[in-house]
């Protein structure tokens, strides 16, 4: 690993975890990595990062604010899972729980010139960049007023005006997307950086390489975020990639700088994320970030074995344990930041929020059959010169 924060301390024997206290002013980790099967050894880094320079830049109102995006998140998904349960929805339905952290991390972090495109677990990096949950709900829904017009559903939310260009479904299909909105600030000499999330069983992927290939050569300012909660579509890491030490250290073959980072830890997903922006927006090179992280559901709603390839029992110690929101109210209460009461009430108005985003979904119109040739090509709904020339839809 280059120009990253190093050394790492490696822990496999032991699965517990402690929470941190403060202890004379400095945050001191005492905790060991809850070892999956997924992996060869799990990573904790000594340093606090709580003191990183873009750390250190958060005020207590913006700490409450991550926290506020993060519980948001999971009441959202939470309503959505119960609809989709409820057969209000049809289609796919991935949920990101237990993950909150990397989303908000990463978009905490957005400027004007960066950007943000993911797969198709796309529900938090939706909210976190700053859309609504009416419009996130509504396209669950199917609703014209969804922000893909009901056209897209759960894998497809995208808000082109907050830099997010979605939700796609194709394994690694986005990785040459990124790679693209990477290109584009390059050419036009923008210091920007375009964030690429994938899971850990699209590493695998033709698209990925060539990806890699074309950043390198080409000096590519793209951050590829490995979101790597273990298990792909339900085939374990050890089972299903072939790797020494990581999966980010692929990143090697390609002469790119790579890090790997722990999820759980708010803190270190920002101060890490923020070195691997900066280099792409000041040196214009990529990077391959590797996040540990867990999902507590399966791969999609529609994955019934999910607690046959792990334990119930390692989900839930998870859960208690490791859970991203937990540990970050954990803290911001150890520093304090935030109050109980505070943290309660976050959880209720988020809870209400989710809910009232599922009565306007409710509410809301469905998409008309005439609207169905709309938003397909630009030259059909600008009426351009192009949309006169020969046909653009064959329904006949």
């Amino acid at each position: 690993m280059r120009g990253l924060f190093s050394p790492v301390l490696r822990h496999t024997n032991d699965d517990s975890i402690s929470l941190a206290a403060l202890r004379r002013d400095r945050y001191v980790l005492s905790r060991n990595t809850f070892a999956m099967e997924t992996a060869n050894s799990p990573n904790i880094s000594p340093l606090d990062f709580a003191s990183s320079p873009i750390n250190k830049t958060l005020s207590s109102e913006k700490k409450i604010e991550h926290y506020r995006q993060m519980t948001q998140i999971r009441r959202f998904e939470q309503a959505g899972l119960k609809q989709y349960s409820a057969g209000k929805m049809g289609g796919f339905l991935h949920l990101y729980i237990g993950q909150e952290s990397l989303a908000v991390g990463a978009a905490s972090l957005m400027g004007e010139n960066d950007h943000m495109i993911t797969a198709y677990r796309c529900h938090a990096h939706a909210l976190a960049v700053g859309m609504g949950m009416n419009e996130c709900m509504a396209e669950l829904f199917g609703k014209a007023t969804g922000c893909s017009k009901g056209k897209g559903g759960s894998m497809h939310f995208f808000a082109p005006d907050k830099n997010f260009w979605g939700g796609h479904g194709i394994v690694a299909g986005q990785t040459p997307l990124g790679l693209g909105l990477g290109y584009g600030l390059k050419y036009k000499g923008l210091p920007g950086s375009a964030l690429c999330f994938l899971g850990d069983g699209a590493v695998n992927q033709g698209a990925f390489h060539e990806s890699l290939n074309i950043a390198a050569l080409f000096g590519i300012p793209v951050v590829y975020v490995i979101e790597n909660n273990g298990y792909s579509m339900g085939t374990s890491q050890k089972r299903s990639s072939a790797y020494k030490d990581c999966l980010a250290q692929r990143a090697e073959a390609y002469d790119m700088d790579w890090d790997v980072v722990n999820g759980e830890d708010f803190y270190e997903v920002r101060a890490k994320m923020h070195i691997a922006m900066e280099r792409a927006r000041k040196e214009s090179k990529p990077t391959v970030l590797e996040i540990n992280t867990y999902r507590y559901y399966g791969h999609s709603v529609a994955d019934a074995n999910h607690k046959k390839y792990r334990s119930p029992e390692e989900i839930e110690k998870y859960k208690r344990d490791h859970d991203p929101i937990n540990l970050w109210r954990q803290r911001l209460l150890d520093e304090k930041v935030l109050t109980d009461e505070t943290a309660k009430a976050i959880d209720t108005e988020s809870k209400q929020e989710a809910a009232a985003s599922v009565i306007f979904a409710d509410e809301s119109p469905a998409p008309t059959i005439e609207s169905i040739t709309e938003d397909v090509y630009w030259e059909t709904d600008n009426n351009t010169e192009a949309s006169k020339i020969g046909r653009h839809f064959f329904n006949d």
